[in-house]
């Protein structure tokens, strides 16, 4: 299954027996929009917000990384509990277009679940004139899936300092320029504005314009000019959509990366990191 799917390609297999698709909408930061409660049918929530992100505050910073990756044996556990079994592949839309369904699809990977993400999500499948239904809970099947996780698929703050003191690696920001500057606040209580110093800023829409993921010749032009050919380490507020320039990468071969904690850890007023505004 390619890493990118249209809403052709999932009406014509979603009645395989393998298949599950998750919802996994989620609020932009900032904001009480309510998730839909109608998605694709027999779509089950993958709630990125809630029981699908580590909530612990570890280190005594507040709420550092805010959507970070459940460890493994959680991440099992909470798959287990929507129903997906050892060979089902994944399916993953969000409301937005593409958003947060790439975040989902990344952790999915890393688990070691074959997982795609729907291109233009939700409105492309309504666009479509395709039907809705409810969102469940479940599949109402016992999962009995077993992660086999890739440790390369997230890094922690350690790595992304040395990535950017030294240049090995790109660290592409997915939030927008005026998030990336300071110009704009930060949404999230404790964390600062600006950047990364030696960050670079690439916001996941110039990829994904209107919910749709650009070409592939495009979306490598893109990625090329702001990295190089550098491998890339995908940062954004909360790890949502640094998977949205992941996605991209991976789409074009590349090598990527995303910075777990992103910056609601790196920005927190109590982590000590360096900040830096402007261009």
């Amino acid at each position: 299954m390619h890493a990118l799917v249209t809403v052709d390609w999932l009406v014509e297999h979603l009645a395989a027996d393998a298949l599950v698709v998750v919802d996994a909408s989620m609020a932009p930061p900032g904001t009480d929009d309510p998730l839909p409660t109608d998605g694709i049918p027999g779509a089950v929530r993958f709630d990125i917000g809630g029981t699908m992100s580590r909530s612990d505050a570890s280190d005594g910073l507040g709420p550092v990384g805010v959507h970070d990756m459940l460890a493994p044996a959680d991440f099992e556990r909470e798959l287990r509990a929507l129903g997906i079994r050892a060979g089902d592949r994944v399916v993953a839309y969000d409301a937005a277009g593409i958003f947060s369904s790439a975040r989902a699809w990344w952790m999915l990977r890393a688990a070691g679940i074959e997982a795609a993400v729907l291109d233009g999500g939700l409105p492309a499948w309504v666009d479509a004139g395709q039907p809705l239904a409810p969102v469940a809970a479940s599949t109402g099947l016992e999962g009995d899936v077993t992660v086999a996780w890739d440790a390369s698929a997230l890094v922690d703050a350690e790595v992304t300092a040395t990535a950017l003191a030294t240049g090995t690696a790109a660290v592409l920001d997915a939030r927008s320029p005026s998030r990336f500057t300071g110009d704009e606040p930060d949404p999230r209580e404790g964390v600062r504005a600006g950047h990364m110093p030696g960050a670079l800023s690439l916001h996941y829409g110039a990829l994904a314009p209107a919910g749709r993921m650009l070409p592939m010749d495009e979306l490598g032009r893109r990625l090329q000019a702001a990295a190089g050919d550098r491998p890339i380490i995908a940062s954004c507020g909360s790890g949502v959509t640094a998977s949205v320039v992941a996605l991209a990468a991976t789409l074009v071969g590349r090598e990527a990366t995303v910075y777990d904690g992103s910056w609601s850890e790196w920005g927190h007023a109590g982590s000590g990191r360096p900040v830096v505004t402007g261009d």
